[in-house]
């Protein structure tokens, strides 16, 4: 618990300086290094921790597209071109070692080194917006996820009854669930009135009663899917790369499906002047 403290601790100063000291650059190569290592961590418990050269195909296609897909200012012809280049590599690779690997395999290395990559990278793309304080847009799927998990624990372990997804996750139930998405939704508004009032971007009440609802669900959707990938692999944590909390999948599980949809409603509600 101690090291799970303390690293909780250190990566939260190295979020603040990320945002708000550094260059952006500084955070787009450490979400770039965050995409690589998922990569790394998906295609190994799909394809198997021993398949080293599939995981570096990932890897590699990984860098490309974190890349690639940073920044909405990009050539978007660099992204159409990784979506491509990940699909001939890949079949590449299966004509080539066809006795040894199939096609779950190079599915896997594809969605771990082509589509997570792409997922990820929302939060830098939110942070480079225009018109805004990129920073504290960052912050809104990270406050949407994780805090839909805090509330949720909480709201389970005082309420909780029913069982979400016994077979899955023992521990989670369908009170903690709606305790989830309440609490995000709250924290979410909270958040975006004292944004409003205290800098000069605006974050409507509206936007954070959709991005509170939907990012804690498919928070909890994410969180879901990726426990059943491991469960399905036979592994306890995808990495070990951030002590006391797992792998880059085990921390971000929530974040990777709720980021691209908070991109998704920001630029909506931008265009449509709410």
């Amino acid at each position: 618990m101690k090291t799970r403290v303390a690293f909780g601790v250190v990566g939260a100063i190295v979020v603040v300086l990320a945002l708000f000291v550094f260059p952006p650059i500084v955070a787009q190569v450490l979400m770039m290094a965050l995409s690589v290592a998922a990569a790394q961590e998906f295609t190994a418990a799909i394809a198997g921790k021993q398949n080293k050269s599939l995981q570096l195909a990932a890897m590699l296609l990984a860098l490309g597209m974190s890349w690639a897909s940073a920044r909405d200012s990009y050539n978007p012809y660099w992204t159409r071109g990784m979506l491509y280049i990940g699909i001939v590599v890949l079949f590449i690779i299966l004509l080539r070692c066809h006795k040894k690997i199939g096609f779950t395999e190079i599915a896997g290395a594809y969605v771990g080194g082509v589509i997570l990559p792409y997922m990820l990278m929302s939060l830098i793309r939110m942070f480079t917006m225009e018109g805004g304080n990129g920073a504290l847009y960052l912050l809104v799927p990270l406050l949407a996820a994780w805090g839909s998990d805090t509330c949720a624990l909480f709201a389970g372990m005082a309420f909780g009854k029913h069982k979400l997804a016994p077979v899955i996750s023992p521990k989670k139930t369908i009170e903690g669930s709606v305790g989830g998405v309440v609490g995000a939704t709250v924290l979410l508004v909270i958040y975006g009135i004292a944004v409003s009032v205290l800098t000069d971007t605006t974050l409507s009440v509206p936007l954070c009663i959709v991005v509170g609802i939907f990012g804690a669900v498919l928070g909890q959707v994410g969180d879901l899917s990726f426990s059943i990938v491991k469960r399905k692999s036979g592994i306890k944590d995808y990495g070990k790369i951030f002590p006391g909390h797992g792998g880059v999948l085990d921390r971000f599980d929530s974040v990777i499906f709720v980021a691209p949809v908070v991109e998704l409603l920001l630029h909506l509600f931008t265009n449509l002047g709410l």
